[in-house]
């Protein structure tokens, strides 16, 4: 058998465009000579529609769209993803997989699993389906399967908790080749939980595997594709490129087509380059699919803007992106002259100095005549960030480009951050790397630079070494505020990632009880400035936003503290 993968990047509900995509595949597949091409899940909605699903006629369209390709595919062999209607069942649809040929759907297989955890919501949606599917096709046994029926939340890290095992069950109807379409989102480290997983199935049942991913981004999520086939026995045969829409046609019983796997040796040995790659993905993903062209973000010299400006450049083109610097009474000189060396080097499109410093004294000036006193600390600080936010909003809003947030998880997680100041933006492209980790990436970038299409090191070494602050008072650092950062990434990946309370943190880590229980308490505090950021870019196992919905007014009492939240918090944290 010669089999075409189909790893696709539909748009979600662009019904006829996603089935013009399915068209040219099969059109490639053809010519490559294929038996069968396998697309990925829900391929001609996209995933995930959300609500999106419900509204008239957009699943009849899918429906429409299915016989018009089983027409489309001819002698060829097409297993298609896409959503049916469900009559009589308490969800009104099911996730599908059809087998189409000669104008004909030969077999249709639901999806059984659904999950219902972290940013996913399949079990809103989707009845589950209650029988496997084999079918014979050039003269192989091949058992169907969708995502989360192969994965059984394995590949999150969780306790197992389906009563049902698709993968035996299929096997045991007399399958030697398992199918599996995909839409999996990409989280840091994931992908290699996939490839032990679908090797220790292909091992164990001595079956081939296949399995396809989609590839793109919706709103907060990334797909990174990287479908791939494993051979009866744990022998891998192939992975597709990661990040890249790509068809490819593999002959199942040729030795010849198993070569080395750069693309796995790359990702193993260099994390950093996983987490580049989906972050560029995303920020270009999210501005084509909204039509957008151009962005903009303020630049402080510091790294977490320096960052963003990089990944912004190498997504949309440096000539695409603007640089806005503006500093107040307590900015260096040494910052502007950082974000200036940043623009230089990138070379972006237009790097534009605005002032705060007449608007703030302004406002303070204002606040003074109205009788409520003066602007002093953090209220005053705030003041600054907010008017950043409205500057750089206004020039969002008269040149159509899109701004982007810089701050990182550690600040989200802690407050440290201004509402309606430096939380504006469309997308937050950083907001789930923590602090640590944006050093990380800095550096890496940094030694990478020839490979990344960049002349030199693109961000500078002051922003990478110097004590990082929001300069919004004389001589401030985040370490007058925060704790040192080593530590509390530490905290925040066991408590936000991993889902550790205070108690286990203090007897796992021989941290300070008085820092960790300070730490968590302000994390659960400030859930209400989550709630109206950006939206944020996944890439790790648990990120603020959609797949976290913690309550904002909230008390926990488990018997080693207590915090009471309430909802309207005041805004005490800085700008970062």
């Amino acid at each position: 058998m010669r089999i075409a993968l189909a790893q696709l990047n539909p748009l979600v509900g662009d019904v006829a465009g996603n089935m013009n995509l399915i068209k040219a595949s099969i059109d490639q597949a053809r010519a490559d000579g294929a038996d069968l091409l396998v697309t990925c899940e829900l391929a001609l909605l996209g995933y995930p529609a959300r609500d999106l699903i419900f509204r008239d006629g957009i699943v009849e369209a899918c429906e429409r769209a299915g016989l018009e390709l089983a027409q489309y595919a001819g002698d060829l062999h097409v297993i298609l993803g896409h959503p049916r209607i469900c009559e009589s069942q308490r969800r009104p649809f099911y996730n599908s997989a059809s087998v189409l040929s000669q104008g004909k759907i030969l077999a249709t297989y639901d999806k059984r699993l659904m999950p219902g955890y972290d940013v996913f919501d399949d079990d809103r949606y989707f009845h589950p389906g209650e029988k496997t599917c084999v079918i014979e096709i050039a003269g192989r046994k091949i058992g169907l399967l969708i995502c989360e029926d192969i994965w059984r939340a394995g590949d999150v890290a969780m306790e197992q908790r389906y009563d049902v095992d698709p993968v035996s069950e299929t096997i045991r109807d007399g399958c030697d080749l398992l199918v599996s379409l995909n839409a999996t989102p990409f989280v840091l480290g994931k992908w290699t939980r996939h490839r032990a997983q679908i090797e220790a199935i292909s091992r164990e049942h001595k079956v081939q595997v296949v399995m396809v991913n989609e590839v793109g981004g919706y709103d907060d999520l990334i797909f990174d594709g990287r479908s791939i086939i494993f051979d009866p026995g744990g022998s891998m045969r192939t992975v597709l490129p990661g990040f890249e829409v790509c068809t490819k046609t593999i002959d199942l019983e040729s030795t010849l087509e198993t070569t080395s796997f750069p693309e796995v040796q790359r990702v193993e040995s260099e994390p950093m380059s996983e987490l580049y790659d989906a972050l560029v993905l995303g920020v270009r993903e999210y501005a084509q699919k909204t039509t957008l062209t151009k962005a903009l973000l303020g630049l402080s010299g510091g790294i977490d803007s320096a960052l963003v400006c990089v990944l912004a450049a190498s997504a949309l083109g440096p000539s695409n992106v603007t640089g806005i610097m503006l500093p107040s009474k307590f900015s260096s000189v040494g910052s502007l002259r950082d974000a200036k060396a940043l623009s230089d080097t990138l070379g972006l499109g237009d790097l534009h100095e605005l002032s705060i410093e007449d608007l703030h004294d302004t406002t303070r000036g204002t606040y003074r005549l109205a009788g409520v006193g003066g602007l002093e600390g953090v209220a005053d600080e705030n003041v600054q960030a907010r008017l950043r936010g409205l500057l750089l909003m206004a020039i969002s809003n008269s040149t159509g480009a899109m701004l982007l947030a810089t701050g990182n998880k550690s600040e989200l997680a802690m407050g440290y951050s201004t509402l309606y100041g430096d939380m504006a933006g469309s997308i937050s492209v950083i907001g789930d790397l923590r602090k640590m980790q944006v050093y990380d990436l800095s550096r890496w970038i940094n030694e990478q630079y020839e490979s990344l299409g960049f002349s030199t090191p693109p961000i500078p070494e002051a922003s990478i070494t110097k004590p990082p602050s929001a300069e919004l008072k004389p001589n401030q650092t985040d370490q007058d505020t925060l704790p040192e950062y080593e530590v509390l990434d530490e905290i925040i990946e066991r408590y936000i990632d991993r889902e550790w309370d205070a108690a286990r943190i203090i007897r796992e880590t021989g941290f300070d009880e008085s820092l960790v229980t300070g730490v968590t308490r302000k994390i659960d505090q400030f859930e209400f400035k989550r709630y109206q950021a950006s939206i944020i870019l996944k890439v790790s196992p648990r990120t603020f936003g959609r797949g976290r919905p913690y309550p904002l007014v909230m008390k926990t009492s488990t018997g080693f503290e207590q915090t009471k939240t309430p909802t309207s918090v005041s805004d005490s944290e800085h700008e970062r």
